[in-house]
């Protein structure tokens, strides 16, 4: 049948005339009643972490904690739970930089509602959202994770028993031609150049730097070389098998509910079976205050980065059962080593095992579904920048 055939009598919509652009430029209105905004419907999602923030006062309680860092004179500053909410959109969203949560922010109708700004006003631009996360110190940033992490207690999200551990590199905002020379402060250019000169070559061009440079073992020492601005920043190799300047992030997710109880920061450049250890303290006392009547965290689970004898000997110290992917590391000779031997060999029944099994593959869910953090300026508020944004998707 063709398509002048088609009898409009006979179909499910009424006709309706075809809209055309108007070509000739229009004087916008002066005036427009409130009323005739577009408006868009709430989001579902950010609409009911709207209540459950309100419902607890968060305003009030961020904005006691964050006073003293605001002058009782002057331009008032951005409130500090729009800043934290700020954050939460960077993380939903998935913002890597202050522009772009700026810019989502006042794009978006439904992101307005969630930080309850009203006509006339506008929302911060990058520049503000910066200055207030550099005014906020760490402290004040893990007081307000720790809060949270109480209300997802309160809720019965947060078990402590099982808890999974995680890590990632993070590429620092720091750019590896700006580092400098610990002991003399020259940058590495300087130093390059210093090198040539002293082999012969007077005025050295690009290339010959490179070669030189080239020929240079561990030339990339972060016992060496730092950053004059991120000095937290370590030299470190990605995933992707790029070098750069990088932090890591580590977390702790409780496996039986999905709540990140535990965020560390440390340097890149460490193995996982040395962070980990600190990133179990942290977790440990957060689980203990917001849990004092539970029994705190009794198994770990882990990849096999977090495998080696002294590791697992340390956890079953502590009293904790261990659910550690083990390497292939061949044929091993225990003749000197009868406790570690001990260690390794109950790790590998209880992985083999049903409960070893289950802990796994929740242990891998939660880490495909793993958290990022917001920025990474600086390094000391990626750890509760983290946190708070990640507590927050756990809670909702």
């Amino acid at each position: 049948m063709g398509i002048d055939s088609i009898d409009l009598a006979y179909t499910t919509l009424s006709p309706m005339a075809m809209g055309k652009r108007k070509r000739q430029a229009t004087q916008a209105s002066i005036w427009v009643a409130t009323q005739d905004l577009p408006r868009s419907a709430a989001h579902p999602f950010y609409a009911r972490l709207n209540q459950i923030l309100d419902q607890h006062d968060f305003d009030g309680f961020v904005e006691g904690l964050c006073e003293r860092f605001y002058a009782d004179e002057g331009r008032p500053g951005l409130p500090p739970g729009r800043y934290f909410r700020l954050l939460l959109i960077g993380y939903f969203e998935g913002l890597d930089a202050e522009r772009a949560i700026a810019w989502r922010a006042a794009d978006s109708f439904a992101l307005r509602e969630f930080l309850k700004l009203v006509l006339p006003e506008a929302p911060p631009d990058h520049s503000t959202i910066s200055r207030t996360r550099r005014l906020i110190d760490l402290e004040t940033h893990e007081a307000a994770f720790t809060w949270m992490l109480q209300r997802l207690a309160d809720a019965g999200l947060v078990n402590g028993k099982t808890v999974g551990i995680d890590a990632t590199t993070l590429e620092a905002n720091a750019a590896l031609r700006s580092i400098v020379r610990r002991d003399t402060g020259e940058s590495y250019q300087d130093f390059l150049t210093k090198l040539a000169q002293a082999s012969g070559i007077e005025t050295p061009t690009r290339a010959d730097l490179a070669r030189i440079d080239r020929k240079r073992k561990k030339k990339g020492s972060n016992d060496d070389w730092t950053h004059p601005h991120d000095p937290d920043a370590k030299i470190t190799k990605m995933k992707d098998g790029r070098t750069h300047l990088a932090h890591k992030a580590e977390h702790a997710v409780d496996l039986e509910t999905g709540a990140i109880v535990g965020v560390t920061v440390q340097d890149a450049d460490d193995g996982d079976t040395t962070t980990c250890v600190e990133t179990l303290i942290d977790t440990a006392e957060r689980v203990e205050t917001v849990r004092p009547e539970g029994e705190g965290i009794e198994e770990i689970v882990g990849d096999k980065g977090y495998h080696s004898n002294q590791s697992l000997v340390d956890f079953e110290a502590v009293g904790i059962r261990s659910y550690i992917s083990e390497p292939d590391r061949g044929r091993r000779n225990w003749t000197k080593h009868p406790t570690a031997r001990d260690a390794v060999y109950r790790n590998r029944r209880r992985i083999r095992g049903p409960r070893g099994r289950r802990a796994y593959c929740g242990f891998a869910a939660s880490a495909w579904n793993g958290p990022s953090p917001i920025s990474m300026r600086p390094a000391a508020s990626v750890a509760c920048t983290s946190a708070v944004t990640t507590t927050f998707a756990s809670a909702c």
